[in-house]
């Protein structure tokens, strides 16, 4: 007799049972309950807790059973002029846009974001570099792009998938097609996709590795882009701040955009800060300037003579892309000689996990990670709920921070520390970013607290 997904959610007590039996939250049960399909790596569970067998589990009518998320097939489907390659050899066909792939595609770490808006600022956030990015907000590109709405100078992601095509922007700030910027830029882009079946791939099994390929002769050559996806080692161990690191010291005086002049500048600082830059987003000097600050801006390989001989009297340490561990085999060294001198210290995501190594703690790879801009976050001080922007795979293990440092804030997702503070020296650090303002004001506080350290020191 044929088993439904309600019936074995039901014989493993509910969706709560459900839940904690397979380690997930009860929303994965209402999605298996939705997608009517329960991952096949929670199987060994459910005939534990149900005592179920595989043959019991294969009468699951067809349309009830967990199926790949993509037939792979090497011929090109009508109209398909892209490509993307996961490293298990699935396909992702779909419309190319942007700029052609030469013969080396793009390959990076295939991860997906939420936010609605912003798109603009996603790409060309250095943190996302080595990686292609999948939005799930179907709209991308119906308000073109700008001059104003950019984190840097060029777009640090690797790619990026889309379900609906491009289309005319509709803004009165927009400047340039979508289209345009990125062949500009020579990023490459994929339409028509799957979104909803590439991210619940990813949420069920982590972000894998994937190859784009937009072939101006249309050709591909299936064997070698999965060759090549394969072969990709992942973001583990790779150091990518110095990819997108400053290559030299400078100023920053520029203030947040605001209507109708747009951006400001600052011109009565009151208060001098060194920003180590990892892969730095512009606005976050903005709002730093915006609180009365002098902001120098140092590459991520300074030395802590370097950011000292400035005589600041904060030291940021910012965002960024890779892995921790590896940026931080030169940065923990730095950063504890900058801790041991009792400067105020403030950190942001990468910066976050890189003043955890710090101060003692490890770090590690999260299956799927944190991107998008409706991240709820809980201040453990105050007990209240701040709807964050993130943009991080990798988190600092709470359970390995030594007895002087506490934990302050907490993801609400899935319980990842979101928050540091040194209790003995005046040192802080969020996994999220204040500046981004999704809230939008819910994290602003963070800047007062840094520029508060800095005034009680003198």
């Amino acid at each position: 007799m044929p088993i439904s997904i309600d019936h074995i959610i039901e014989r493993m007590g509910g969706a709560e049972a459900a839940a904690r039996l397979t380690g997930v939250g009860t929303e994965a049960v209402r999605k298996w309950r939705q997608s009517r399909a329960i991952p096949s790596r929670h199987w060994p569970a459910v005939i534990r807790a149900t005592g179920l067998t595989m043959a019991d589990l294969q009468t699951i009518p067809p349309d009830q059973a967990s199926a790949p998320m993509q037939t792979p097939t090497d011929s090109v489907p009508a109209g398909a002029t892209a490509v993307l390659v996961l490293a298990d050899g699935t396909l992702f066909w779909g419309r190319g846009f942007g700029a052609h792939t030469r013969a080396t595609a793009p390959v990076g770490e295939v991860c997906f974001s939420t936010g609605m808006t912003g798109y603009q600022e996603t790409l060309t956030d250095p943190s996302f570099a080595g990686q292609i990015i999948t939005f799930t907000f179907p709209h991308i590109g119906n308000v073109g792009t700008n001059n104003d709405d950019i984190e840097a100078t060029t777009i640090a992601a690797r790619g990026l998938v889309v379900k609906q095509d491009i289309t005319e922007p509709s803004n009165w700030r927009s400047a340039q097609t979508l289209q345009a910027w990125l062949r500009a830029q020579g990023v490459t882009g994929i339409a028509g996709v799957d979104t909803r079946a590439l991210t619940m791939r990813i949420r069920d099994s982590g972000a894998p590795t994937g190859v784009l390929a937009f072939p101006a002769d249309e050709h591909f050559d299936l064997a070698a882009l999965r060759a090549r996806a394969a072969a990709w080692p992942g973001l583990e161990g790779m150091d990518l701040a110095k990819e997108v690191t400053c290559r030299q010291t400078y100023s920053w005086d520029e203030t947040p955009w605001a209507w109708p002049g747009g951006t400001g500048r600052q011109q009565a600082p009151r208060h001098h800060v060194v920003a180590v830059d990892y892969g730095a987003k512009r606005n976050i000097f903005r709002n730093l300037a915006s609180a009365g600050c002098q902001v120098t801006v140092v590459p991520a390989t300074a030395t802590a003579e370097d950011i000292l001989r400035h005589k600041p009297d904060g030291v940021f340490l910012s965002n960024g892309p890779g892995d921790p561990a590896a940026t931080g085999i030169y940065a923990v060294p730095v950063l504890r000689q900058v801790l041991d001198s009792g400067i105020p210290i403030f950190g942001i995501c990468l910066g976050h996990q890189l003043l955890g190594l710090a101060l003692g703690a490890t770090t590690y790879k999260l299956q799927r990670g944190h991107r998008g801009a409706n991240q709820p976050v809980k201040d453990l001080a105050t007990g209240k709920v701040e709807i964050t922007s993130q943009n991080h795979g990798f988190a600092v293990d709470a359970a390995s921070l030594p007895s002087n440092v506490k934990v302050t804030h907490v993801s609400l997702f899935d319980g990842s520390n979101e928050g540091i503070a040194s209790t003995d020296r005046p040192a802080f650090s969020v996994q999220y970013h204040p500046e981004a303002s999704p809230g939008p004001s819910d994290s602003h506080y963070l800047f007062k607290r840094f520029v508060g350290m800095m005034v009680d020191r003198g």
